[in-house]
């Protein structure tokens, strides 16, 4: 799929709950790219659901936000009305609702100079004292759904952790992970950098190049696998080597994007091994309440995280590059003005 800037008109008042958004940072996500590699799914789509920026306008019946507020957008919406998703989840939008902006033609993007955003008291969040805007733009999407990653894994102080995949929702996951108190974690990747990311942040790393990661898991385990293992990847593959992964009565926890409807599930494993399997698309503002003290407490090493900073003008090489995973990249930070 080719990505291209193009002109667009400027977003209206998406009601008099709305507001409108100007946008000062925003970023590339792994899921972006399944709609990047799926032309058909992906044609017309207005990218990015990680989006940080000023309210330029309000609707009349808005109640935390005020026009100048700098604000930090939820990725993940819904009806804005229903109990879930005055709860902060909008995963569970009893309305039929949820769903991430960015990824239907009816639902614009934030990788764009300003973006709408409707039901703005439940989707938006003035941007706390202490939280830097790269800290901000994290908050919208991939910090909230590795921590709820870690927090559906069950994990117990002094267990076995591991975590598939190290990009950046990954990264995530594995300092969530922290929070439990395991005694190991180990991580599983097949990028360089990102395992020695892993290490140096306290991770055992496990080359999946080498040989497949649930083979190397056991191994580290003396045969026994993992007692919570967290999938950040999505792949076919990386379910099945997850659920592989996980020890007798484990738990095998999924943020990774996957919507085939025919996954080849070995049920039989699941069933003889009595594992518990949980995916779950993140509640995003429902975790605001637990990460933002965790965040302005330093609880986190998010400064590498953005390793790639470049201009909205620059988003087909931008796309290229967090595609090829080249360079070092873990995530790309784009600034719309430039």
């Amino acid at each position: 799929m080719e990505v291209r800037l193009l002109e667009v008109p400027d977003p209206v008042l998406p009601g008099p709950h709305g507001v409108i958004v100007t946008v000062e940072r925003t970023a590339i996500c792994g899921s972006d790219l399944h709609l990047y590699h799926d032309a058909p799914t992906g044609l017309g789509i207005r990218l990015g659901h990680e989006a940080i920026g000023t309210v330029a306008e309000a609707g009349a019946s808005v109640r935390t936000l005020s026009v100048g507020d700098r604000v930090l957008v939820s990725g993940v919406i819904g009806c804005g009305l229903c109990a879930p998703c005055v709860a902060g989840q909008p995963n569970l939008c009893r309305a039929g609702q949820s769903a991430a902006f960015g990824t239907m033609a009816d639902l614009p993007g934030g990788q764009a100079e300003a973006m709408a955003v409707p039901f703005a008291d439940a989707f938006a969040l003035p941007i706390p004292d202490g939280v830097t805007d790269e800290e901000a733009v994290l908050l919208t999407d991939i910090l909230p759904t590795g921590y709820a990653g870690a927090e559906r894994a069950a994990i117990r102080p002094g267990s076995t952790v591991v975590v598939v995949g190290l990009g950046p929702v990954g990264i995530m996951a594995l300092q969530c992970a922290k929070l439990y108190g395991p005694a190991r974690i180990l991580a599983v990747d097949m990028v360089p950098e990102r395992l020695a990311r892993a290490e140096r942040l306290g991770a055992e790393p496990i080359d999946a190049r080498i040989a497949p990661g649930s083979q190397q898991v056991l191994e580290a385990t003396s045969g026994w696998g993992a007692d919570s293992v967290i999938e950040a990847v999505g792949a076919d593959a990386t379910v099945l080597d997850a659920l592989s992964c996980a020890s007798t009565g484990g738990t095998v926890s999924v943020v990774g994007v996957n919507l085939a409807m025919a996954l080849p599930f070995p049920m039989g494993l699941v069933f003889l091994k009595s594992l518990t399997v949980r995916a779950i698309f993140a509640p995003v503002p429902g975790t605001w309440s637990a990460l933002v003290p965790l965040v302005q407490a330093g609880k986190f090493s998010l400064a590498e995280t953005f390793t790639h900073h470049m201009g909205l003008s620059q988003v087909a090489e931008a796309y290229q590059l967090f595609d090829s995973r080249a360079d070092g990249v873990l995530k790309v930070l784009l600034d719309p003005k430039a």
